[in-house]
């Protein structure tokens, strides 16, 4: 199978505007927040010849165990504060969702004694739909893929006492996706302070698992809005199987795809979010598709090295392997710009409880 990969290296050179603030000061103050661990992994620096090898660990953030909550927490806080009138009855949070966006969204307006309606897309576990009842959901399963459980969901916000929570964007709501967004950028800024403390240098590339988007969007935009310094190569990963990004990029234009079944079910999304689509168009400097079986193998590798990842999280592992290996290789690391001094963070963005249908370590 021929190799999926694209690259513009001088995406390095695109600015843009800051993500706006307040989110990190927000998720501070909540109870038992915490920074998530970045792991230093030197058995996997010397595996891909690089100078140093960091994992930022998603696998437990504020009691789940993906970085979602990040996102939803700040969003529900921006769009609750933002409607008028200060006693009005509970609302119900809509969301559609692959599992763990869902379960922050619940998990959220639990906290905050909302409801929540939650759509599940076919595919989708039964533990990890369990997981969002546990936390007192009503949870709708829809026949069909990501993008027919977004539509459904947007349908069944349109009527009083509902506000959609969705992690994607399109014409016309692009607000509390950007809120979400920007809740990301607190864990970009810890990786900031953690490389420091670890006397590392900022990372010469990013690699960073997508499903629609929105967390690349993140990285990317939090990065590509330093004024002066070099900015780092930003690599997104993808399944095979909803591999938009590859295909809009190549094209130069967005594009919706068919997915199918993946167990980096996170990532099944067929459908660019409009927000995060300009910011990867101008901003991204690699992409590369990668199978089932290499993200297992990298999920078991980490899981080896003492990092807990499920299939997405351990996405990013398995793409830098997929683009450093095999025909064409040094070519693709020149165009990443991958010295054998170079610093590489990679975002496992779950952990291996956030996927029950993968069993821990394989």
């Amino acid at each position: 199978m021929a190799l999926n990969w694209f690259a513009r290296p001088g995406a390095r050179g695109w600015r843009c505007a800051p993500l706006p603030g307040g989110a990190r000061d927000f998720h501070r103050g909540l109870p038992g927040f915490a920074a998530t661990p970045l792991t230093e992994l030197p058995g996997l620096a010397a595996e891909l010849d690089v100078g140093r090898v960091f994992v930022k660990d998603e696998s437990s953030r504020l009691g789940l165990p993906a970085f979602k909550v990040l996102g939803a927490s700040w969003a529900v806080h921006r769009a609750l504060a933002s409607r008028t009138g200060t006693a009005e009855s509970p609302v119900t949070l809509v969301t559609a969702t692959d599992g763990n966006h869902g379960r922050a969204v619940a998990r959220v307006a639990r906290l905050l004694g909302q409801r929540a309606h939650v759509l599940v897309p076919d595919g989708v576990h039964p533990a990890a739909v369990a997981a969002i009842a546990a936390e007192g959901a009503e949870v709708t399963r829809v026949t069909g893929d990501y993008d027919a459980a977004v539509r459904q969901a947007a349908a069944a916000a349109a009527g009083p006492g509902t506000l959609l929570i969705q992690d994607t964007a399109w014409p016309g709501y692009e607000q509390i996706p950007g809120w979400i967004v920007a809740g990301y950028g607190t864990l970009c800024a810890e990786i900031d302070e953690q490389l420091a403390a670890a006397g590392a240098r900022p990372p010469d590339l990013v690699g960073v698992p997508v499903g629609v988007g929105s967390l690349a969007q993140a990285v990317v935009t939090h990065y590509r809005s330093r004024p002066a310094g070099t900015a780092p190569a930003v690599l997104a990963v993808e399944p095979e199987a909803a591999s938009w990004v590859v295909a809009s990029l190549t094209r130069g234009e967005p594009l919706s795809v068919a997915t199918s079944e993946t167990i980096m079910a996170g990532l099944n999304c067929g459908t660019p979010s409009s927000l995060a689509w300009p910011c990867l168009r101008d901003g991204l400097d690699a992409a590369v598709t990668v199978t089932d079986a290499a993200s297992a193998r990298a999920a078991a590798d980490l899981a080896a090295a003492g990092v807990s990842a499920g299939p997405c999280g351990a996405a990013p592992l398995a793409g830098l392997r997929t683009a450093l290996t095999g025909d064409g290789a040094g070519q693709r690391r020149a165009e990443l710009g991958l010295g054998p001094g170079a610093t590489v963070v990679l975002l496992s963005t779950e952990g291996s409880a956030a996927n029950p249908q993968v069993p821990p370590g394989g």
